[in-house]
């Protein structure tokens, strides 16, 4: 089909755009005639799953949005928290799944350019990326070839735009084969007094198309993200877009230039749907219609219709209104920095979009409609299938070899190879790099104040337990970020799910929100911004469709009043290393379980949320006192693999006691109990008292020292050997 010649529009035309024959009725029904081509478009991208969230909206009313540090919630471009002294922290996470699938590279570098543009949009200057990464199976032909274009799209356009990368996580399975995860995070921080919003206001005032030319690539790449790939999907390539971070740099230092000025009255970056949805949400979150003249949109391409023009996802674009006596002033800024300045329309009192090109009148919306009657459903749910409940477990490696089993797993093996090609301390604010602590702790500049930043989710859990899954993904972003010291103050989501079309994926989706929701009400942990990525399946020749694991990805930010008191992990020596929270020795849906048994049976762990607020607010206070010296949290692998973590980050060893009492050595060591804490103290004991006041159980795990990892039966690991493991699995994968 090419839109030079367009097919009248009709309802297989709309069928083919993504509305449903409902969907194209009450587009009808808006218009009281046949759409133009250019607005069955419109309607298309604005209608999609991917902008109108018409299948998740209902639940993510019932997210907890609020708190007194909240500053803006969802429905801006990013959330907004207080910091302190004057400053805000704006943070989104976004995702760009379907296009790193058909492009790795461009997929994966467009969105971080996109991510970067909804946080700098608001008056922010960046100062922080982070990802959250799922590849299919490391045999799988295909999943060397998307990690190698994912990871190189990811450090190539955050590396060059001068924004660090600093913190992420990767998993990898057989569900994500033919549908990688790449969610990307950004963090900036404004002053409270400068922070810039979306909505257009004052009848006559200009509209201004800034930054790069306008092409044809990602053309109904909101569509093409609401749909299921097929066979066929690398021939969707057009639908990527291609991305310049140079251009970027130029876009941001441009902008937060006129943001020092007052010219600005609204403004929006171009993402998906491009210049519709940023025209369209403008002028309908401020009541007011929107006049656009394509003549003077500024093309890198010849013979572009009104359609391409306004569905183009072309990079590096924002959309401003401007005070209309501040034109010449804005142009001045834009020409000096040599990127594109154009005027192309006004506002009106109509409360209409409407489109004009080459003279003709290509499009005439009312916007009221085009928002108020889009498609909201309650999808029918069915519950999921429960796991396999476990069998009896006998242990047939023993605990080192477990260990050095499980640290050289594509799950728990060094990143070290994907961090490495990301530059994460440019800008020279990064306190703790990746690998270094729980999460990565970024300086703002000028202060002694600290953000903290963490990307998590376990998507195991969530398959074998939607809700259960869900909360745990939020306590463990609470939990990393008081690892650290830091106080918890918000997250951003990204919930990655498969067709909400079938029963028992609407089913997964729905829980999860529930579960989100208990968490971030438990912990004071509320849900600022996000996005909903749905339709991840591959769908097979024979016409069947796997989903992938359900992963709602949790973005968390907390702050440090002085960035001087963050602890890492890194032990010194002649330290008690301590346990704090209680151990059950629960193996459902464990590493360990998976990779020494080849199951992935049993209910996940059991999760406490007020075991998890007492516990984490007691560390967190110790830390901020000095007495706890290092701190990791108790996660995959269990507490074996943590401490072990502990020891190949620092210069010190450690000496583990027996483990508990009537427990099973495997259930001790590898079990993933939540809501713990390994610590590093000079007095352990002291620690204890101090626990037992607080209600927090602790015991003793050993005492840092020695060269490596001495297991209670005496044998001792090297750490030259837990790093070769640990250091293994990536150079082998990208090897081959």
């Amino acid at each position: 089909m090419s839109a030079k010649t367009p097919r009248p529009v009709d309802a297989a035309l709309a069928r083919e755009f993504g509305l449903t024959a409902e969907e194209y009725g009450n587009v009808l029904s808006i218009m009281g005639r046949t759409p133009t081509f250019t607005e069955l478009g419109i309607f298309s991208v604005m209608w999609s799953e991917h902008c109108s969230y018409k299948s998740s909206r209902a639940f993510l009313k019932t997210l907890p949005t609020t708190a007194p540090w909240v500053i803006h919630g969802p429905g801006e471009n990013a959330g907004v928290v207080d910091i302190g002294h004057g400053l805000a922290a704006i943070f989104k996470m976004e995702s760009h799944n379907h296009p790193s699938f058909i492009e790795p590279y461009q997929g994966a570098a467009t969105g971080v350019g996109g991510i970067l543009r909804d946080v700098f949009t608001m008056g922010a200057r960046p100062v922080a990326n982070l990802n959250a990464l799922r590849f299919g199976d490391p045999d799988n032909p295909q999943t060397r070839r998307i990690v190698d274009g994912v990871v190189r799209g990811v450090g190539g356009y955050g590396n060059c735009v001068g924004v660090p990368t600093v913190g992420g996580e990767i998993n990898f399975h057989p569900a994500y084969d033919g549908n990688p995860l790449v969610n990307a995070m950004t963090v900036g921080v404004a002053r409270q007094d400068r922070i810039f919003l979306s909505a257009a206001a004052g009848v006559g005032n200009p509209v201004i198309y800034v930054g790069s030319k306008t092409g044809r690539d990602g053309i109904h790449g909101a569509t093409m993200s609401s749909s299921e790939f097929d066979e066929d999907a690398l021939a969707k390539r057009p639908t990527v877009q291609v991305g310049d971070p140079f251009v970027e740099k130029l876009l941001i230092d441009a902008c937060l230039e006129l943001m020092a000025t007052d010219a600005i009255v609204a403004i929006q970056d171009m993402g998906a749907a491009g210049l519709t949805s940023s025209a369209v949400e403008m002028a309908g979150k401020g009541g007011v219609g929107i006049d656009l003249d394509l003549d003077n949109v500024p093309q890198r391409e010849r013979g572009m219709t009104a359609y391409e023009m306004m569905l183009s996802e072309s990079q590096e674009r924002m959309l401003i209104v401007l005070r209309p006596d501040r034109t010449e002033q804005a142009r001045a800024i834009f020409d000096k920095w040599e990127l594109d300045f154009a005027v192309i329309g006004h506002l009106t009192d109509t409360g209409n979009i409407v489109i004009r090109h080459k003279g003709e009148v290509e499009a005439d919306i009312p916007l009221a409609p085009l928002a108020d009657q889009a498609p909201v459903y309650h999808r029918p749910t069915a519950p999921a299938l429960k796991p396999q409940p476990m069998e009896r477990i006998i242990d047939p490696v023993g605990v080192e070899q477990a260990l050095i089993r499980l640290i050289g797993c594509p799950d728990l093996a060094s990143r070290a190879w994907v961090y490495n090609q990301y530059d994460s301390t440019v800008g020279g604010q990064t306190v703790r790099r990746p690998g270094a602590a729980d999460a990565a702790i970024i300086k703002v500049e000028d202060t002694q104040i600290g953000l903290a930043l963490t990307t998590d989710c376990t998507p195991r859990y969530c398959r074998a337990n939607a809700k259960l899954g869900g909360a745990q993904a939020v306590a463990e972003a609470w939990r990393n970020i008081t690892a650290t010291g830091a106080r918890p103050l918000a997250v951003t989501d990204n919930l990655n799910f498969g067709s909400p079309e079938k029963p028992e994926v609407m089913g997964q989706f729905v829980d999860a929100i529930a579960g989100m929701g208990e968490a971030c009400r438990a912990l004071d942990f509320p849900v600022v911004s996000g996005n909903v990525s749905l339709y991840n399946e591959t769908r097979a020749p024979d016409g069947t469709s796997q989903s992938i694991l359900p992963t709602p990805a949790i973005g968390g930010l907390g702050v440090l009043e002085d960035v001087r008191t963050a602890v890492g992990l890194e032990m010194p020596d002649g330290c008690d290393v301590m346990l704090l929270g209680e151990t059950k020795g629960q193996l459902g849906q464990s590493i360990w379980l998976r990779e020494i048994l080849g199951a992935q049976d049993g209910e996940p762990p059991e999760l406490d949320l007020a075991a998890e607020r007492r516990n984490g607010d007691f560390v967190r206070g110790l830390i901020q006192d000095r007495t706890i010296i290092a701190c990791h949290d108790v996660a995959d692998g269990g507490v074996l693999v943590a401490v072990t973590e502990m020891v190949m980050a620092g210069q010190a060893g450690c000496v583990l006691d027996a483990p508990q009492s009537g427990m099973r050595p495997e259930a001790f060591w590898f079990g993933e109990d939540q809501s713990r804490y390994v610590v590093a103290v000079r007095d352990g004991q002291a620690l204890a008292t101090l626990a037992a006041k607080a209600g927090v159980p602790c015991r003793r795990l050993g005492r840092s020292g020695g060269e490596g990892l001495t297991l209670p039966s005496g044998s001792t690991i090297s750490k030259a050997r837990l790093l070769a493991v640990h250091s293994e699995f990536f150079p082998r994968l990208m090897d081959r």
